[in-house]
């Protein structure tokens, strides 16, 4: 993502609220689907030359790990984003992250807190120019996943010349500088956000991060607990950001 999209205006949070209204999420469950993200994360990283060293798939073991959540993003039925989201615990330490900085991951979790580390995005390159809306709301499941779990902090493992945009959108900190990673060949930086404060500032400046509970629901429980469980989950931004709507007490 670019860094020259002037957020105080207004018409850009429009944009991200009016994009979410043909926007559909799907936690990726059935085999079909992994196959179909395996293909958009190929395409993505190989279109930015970030394919990992030595990959043999664009599948690994943590993609089914307990903790994990993959998410595709549907735009008019078609899916064009997917994000993984960990959920990661002192006693459930599996994430993206704790590969490349463990012992900053480790400081986290040996302190007692609790982290959502977002990984593998990938999105089609006819949208991911700075100015669509969609890698935005690619990583809309990363917040819900920080209220719904309510987690101490949101890390980023992220290319160094993306810092910049990760500190004044998200209100990051770096945690570790840019160091090279040998699992992809260059130098990545580790950013951690503080989840209470970001929900707050985030949501109040774009309303489209806002959701409902029962979305985050449907998309961080078991599908067990459902009677019939979602193939697609639709964003509930409108309805959270109305003025009676309990999640309001999200961005007071």
């Amino acid at each position: 993502m670019q860094t020259d999209i002037n957020f105080a205006d207004g018409n850009f949070s429009s944009k991200l609220l009016s994009t979410l209204d043909h926007v559909e999420y799907r936690r990726i469950e059935s085999h079909e689907d992994f196959e179909d993200i395996a293909r958009l994360r190929y395409r993505a990283y190989k279109a930015h030359n970030v394919l990992p060293v030595a990959a043999v798939s664009m599948l690994d073991d943590i993609d089914f790990d307990e903790q994990a959540y993959v998410f595709g993003l549907y735009y008019y039925e078609e899916l064009v984003s997917t994000l993984r989201v960990h959920h990661v615990t002192p006693d459930h330490r599996v994430s993206q992250s704790s590969g490349i900085f463990p012992d900053a991951i480790n400081g986290f979790l040996d302190a007692g807190l609790t982290l959502i580390d977002p990984a593998r995005f990938a999105i089609n390159a006819e949208f991911a120019n700075e100015r669509s809306a969609l890698p935005y709301l690619t990583v809309r499941p990363a917040i819900m996943a920080a209220i719904h779990f309510d987690a101490d902090r949101m890390i980023q493992h992220i290319r160094p010349a993306h810092a910049a945009f990760y500190r004044r959108f998200f209100y990051a900190d770096t945690v570790v500088p840019p160091t090279m990673a040998g699992t992809y060949g260059f130098d990545l930086t580790l950013l951690a956000s503080r989840t209470r404060e970001l929900r707050s500032k985030l949501m109040r400046r774009f309303p489209a991060f806002q959701s409902e509970a029962y979305e985050r629901r449907l998309m961080f429980e078991n599908a067990s607990h459902f009677e019939i469980p979602p193939l697609t989950i639709l964003p509930t931004a409108r309805l959270a950001g109305r003025p009676n709507s309990p999640e309001m007490a999200f961005v007071v």
